[in-house]
This record gives structure tokens, sequence and C-alpha cells, in this order.
């Protein structure tokens, strides 16, 4: 039994002659696919490297996590939206070869291997340090800064101003209503 398998990157079609053409030779993509090819994914504790005898055969987590970190690296972290760009998306179809998993097994498949997506983590983080792409001589900080657009007579400037205007009120019913009765001064 084998995983789940995708078409060949090179066999033409219709739509374009070889999906190989529309992806640069430099495009992050491909950094992508050779990176999370070259991990032991059954050592970092992912789901279904090793498959069962019976049953359908699942996707393979090599495929669903290049789906995951393209997500997280292009801002799509909705399992929908993955879904969907799965469908239309040039480089997801060739770095997925165009396989179109549903939102639910990419869901599932973040929810299973959140450890293990943890340790590709850390290990790229340490690639990219043995590659000296972290220099660590700069930090980012927002410094955004915002002007409030609230009318100053709606702010209270008062300390207290719950004493002053109960006392407003009070003196508004005596005047409205006076002997009822109801009214009490303390």
């Amino acid at each position: 039994m084998e995983h789940i398998q995708g078409s060949d990157r090179e066999q033409m079609t219709l739509f374009p002659e070889a999906l190989d053409d529309y992806i640069a030779r430099d495009n992050p993509v491909r950094f992508l696919d050779v990176f999370i090819d070259s991990l032991d994914l059954k050592s970092l504790g992912f789901e279904h490297v090793v498959l069962k005898e019976t049953g359908r055969p699942p996707y393979h987590p090599a495929d669903l996590l290049k789906l995951y970190v393209y997500g997280y690296l292009n801002r799509i972290r909705s399992s929908r939206r993955l879904e969907t760009e799965s469908g239309r998306n040039l480089e997801l179809m060739w770095l997925l070869k165009r396989l179109t998993p549903d939102f639910k097994t990419i869901a599932d498949f973040r929810r299973d291997n959140r450890r293990a997506i943890r340790q590709v983590c850390r290990q790229f983080t340490l690639f990219c340090r043995q590659l000296d792409l972290f220099g660590g001589e700069l930090v980012a900080i927002d410094g955004s800064k915002f002007k409030p657009k609230t009318a100053s007579a709606a702010i209270s400037h008062s300390t207290s101003p719950a004493p002053r205007s109960c006392g407003r009120r009070l003196r508004r019913w005596k005047g409205a209503a006076p002997g009822c009765g109801r009214c009490k001064t303390s």
C-alpha cells in the first residue's frame, strides 16, 4: 500500500505546457519543497508516516506540512482558504503535485501534529542559523501612534463625577415634584 500520490510535475497538460515552467528557479517554494523532503518526519513525530495495511491511504504528511508551512509564510491561516488556494494557486499546485486536500484533512493534520510542527519550526531556525541567515543585530519594534477620535466634551475630567451628577438629579426631582414625599435628603 502506498500514500496518495500526486501527478508528475513535468507531465504535459492543456493548462500550462508543464507546471514546472511557471515556477521560477529562485522561487522560495522550491526551497520549501527540498527542505521538507529532507526532514525525517517519523523521528519528528508526525502521524501516518508509516502506513497501515488496511483502510484508505492518507495523504503523505510531507505534502500536508508543505501546505501548512506555505500557508504560514503567505499569511493563509484558514484551513478552508488553504483548500481553496491549493486548487487555484500555481505555486501550491506545483508544491503539492496537484493534490487538493479538503479543509477537514488540513485542520486534522494541524491538530494531530502540533508538537511535530513545532519541531519542524525549530529545525528550520537551526538550519537558517547554520547558513548565517539570522544576524541577530536588528530588532524591529512597532512604533505606531494613534490619536483618539473622541470629542473633549465627552470625556469627564473630574476626579469624582458621580456625586456631582447625582446631586443635580436629586435637585431636579425635588423641583419637579415638591412635597411628593418620595425624595428624601440626607
